[in-house]
C-alpha cells in the first residue's frame, strides 16, 4: 500500500495530510491522483468512503502549487459541482483542510440561504468553488461568477446527478468554463448513461475503478425485522432501548413518514432531530451538527442526506422503510461501516416491502439475515393472500336465479351485498 509520503507532494499539502493524520492511501487513492496529477481527464467509478474527496482534490491542489496565479475578482480556478447541498458543505470543509496551509480560498455555494453573502465572496474572488449545479446557475445569471478561467472540474457522484435530472444543467455550466480545462468525473456506478456522459466531456480520459459496482464495506452486517408497516415505530424504540443504541442514523422514504418518526420518538423521551427538504438549510446543518457532537441520540434522513453525510463512528444505520431503488439501499448504508470500521445496516420490513428486499438481495449478491422479535410476527405473506382469494370468490344462494351473493371491498375489509340478478 502506498503512503503520502511517496508523493513529493508540496510541503504545504503534506503538512495538511499530516496535520489529518493521513499515512497511507485508499485504493481510489493509489489509482487516481498519480494520472490526475499529470493533468489527465478521468472517469472514477469509487463508492462513498473510500477517499473519493482527497483522491481528486490533492492532485488539484498540487498543479495549483506548481503553477500559482493570484486570485481574481469574479473568477475561480477550480470547479467541483455535487449534486446536494450537504454533499457540497462537506467537499469544502474537506477540500479547505487539505488547503489550510496554502493561501488559497474555498466556497460552498448551495440553495437555501441568501445569494447576496455568496455574491460578495464570489466578487471578491476565489479560488475553490463546490457548489450544486441550480445555485451556481443562478450566480451566472446575476453576474456573479465568471468559469472561463476555470482549469479544473469535478463532477463527485455524476451518477447521483443524472438521477435527479441535473446533467443538462451541468453540461450549460461545463459549456461556460475553458476548453483546455482538466475534468474528473467521479461515480459510484459506471452506467451506459455515465459513459455516454463521460465520452461527451471528457479528453482521451483514463478509467480507474477500485470496487465492483453497489459493494458494500465487508464490515457491515445486514439484518431485517419483519413488521406490519404500522408497528415499526414501536419496534423501532424498542430495538434503541433493549439493545442501547446510542448513535443512529435512520432512513425513512418521505418527510411525512420522518415527521411522524420524530413524533414517535419525542413521545418516548428519545433525542431526535430532523433532515429532509422541508427543513431550512439552517435547521439541517444544526440537525447534523447535534447528532455528530452527541447532542442527540438518532437522525431521522430522507434521501437528501443518504451520500455525503461523514460522521465519524456511525455503528447504526437504520432503513425505517426500504428505498424506492435498490441502488439507493447502498448508499444509506454506505454511511458505516467507513474506512474498515465495523458497522450494522438495519432494516425494518413490512409485507409491502418484500418485493423491495428481494431487489436488494439481488443487487448485493446475498440474503440478508431475518430476525423475528417477540410480539411483532408478522402473518405468512402466502397465507393471507389465500384468505383473501377465498373471502373474494363469488357465493351463489341455494335457489338458482333469485339472488346472487358478491364480496365487496369497502376500504375497510370486504363484506357481502345481495345484488338481483
Amino acid at each position: 500500500m502506498m503512503i503520502f509520503s511517496s508523493l513529493d507532494l508540496a510541503p504545504e499539502i503534506q503538512k495538511a495530510l499530516d496535520a489529518c493524520g493521513y499515512q497511507q492511501m485508499t485504493p481510489i487513492q493509489e489509482q487516481a491522483i498519480i494520472p490526475a496529477r499529470r493533468g489527465k481527464d478521468l472517469l472514477a467509478s469509487a463508492q462513498t468512503g473510500t477517499g473519493k474527496t482527497a483522491a481528486f482534490a490533492i492532485p488539484i491542489l498540487q498543479q495549483m502549487c506548481a503553477r500559482p496565479k493570484e486570485t481574481q475578482p469574479g473568477n475561480a480556478r477550480v470547479l467541483v459541482l455535487t449534486p446536494t447541498r450537504e454533499l457540497a458543505e462537506q467537499v469544502a470543509e474537506t477540500i479547505a483542510r487539505y488547503a489550510q496551509f496554502l493561501p488559497l480560498s474555498v466556497v460552498a455555494l448551495y440553495g437555501g440561504v441568501k445569494m447576496s453573502g455568496q455574491e460578495n465572496k464570489l466578487k471578491a474572488g476565489v479560488d475553490i468553488i463546490v457548489s450544486t449545479p441550480g445555485r451556481l446557475l443562478e450566480h451566472l445569471v446575476q453576474g456573479s461568477i465568471n468559469l472561463s478561467q476555470v482549469e479544473f472540474v469535478v463532477l463527485d457522484e455524476a451518477d447521483r446527478m443524472l438521477d435527479m435530472g441535473f446533467i443538462a444543467d451541468v453540461q450549460s455550466l461545463l459549456q461556460k468554463t475553458s476548453k483546455q480545462r482538466q475534468t474528473l468525473l467521479f461515480s459510484a456506478t459506471v452506467s451506459q448513461p455515465i459513459k455516454v456522459l463521460a465520452n461527451k466531456i471528457l479528453s482521451r480520459h483514463e478509467v480507474v475503478s477500485v470496487a465492483k459496482q453497489n459493494a458494500i464495506a465487508e464490515t457491515v452486517e445486514h439484518v431485517v425485522y419483519p413488521v406490519e408497516e404500522r408497528r415499526k415505530g414501536e419496534l423501532f424504540v424498542e430495538l434503541i432501548n433493549a439493545q442501547n443504541w446510542f448513535k443512529v442514523l435512520v432512513f425513512t422514504s418521505t418527510k411525512d413518514q420522518a415527521d411522524q418518526l420524530m413524533l414517535k420518538l419525542k413521545h418516548a423521551d428519545i433525542k431526535a432531530a430532523l433532515c429532509h427538504g422541508d427543513k431550512s438549510q439552517g435547521s439541517r446543518r444544526r440537525a447534523i451538527a447535534d447528532f455528530k457532537d452527541d447532542k442527540v441520540q438518532v437522525l431521522i434522513a430522507t434521501e437528501v442526506a443518504a451520500r455525503g453525510l461523514d460522521i465519524q463512528g456511525l455503528e447504526h444505520v437504520v432503513n425505517y422503510n426500504l428505498p424506492y431503488l435498490a441502488e439507493d439501499y447502498v448508499h444509506r448504508v454506505g454511511r458505516t461501516g467507513r474506512a474498515g470500521a465495523t458497522g450494522q445496516a438495519i432494516s425494518l420490513v413490512s409485507r409491502e416491502e418484500e418485493r423491495a428486499l428481494a431487489a436488494i438481495e439481488r443487487l448485493i449478491g446475498s440474503r440478508i439475515k431475518r430476525i423475528k422479535m417477540a410480539g411483532y410476527e408478522v402473518g405468512s405473506r402466502e397465507t393471507i393472500i389465500k384468505n383473501l382469494a377465498q373471502r373474494s370468490r363469488p357465493q351463489r344462494a341455494n335457489r338458482a336465479g333469485k339472488t346472487q351473493i358478491v364480496t365487496t371491498k369497502d376500504g375497510q375489509g370486504y363484506s357481502a351485498k345481495k345484488r338481483k340478478r
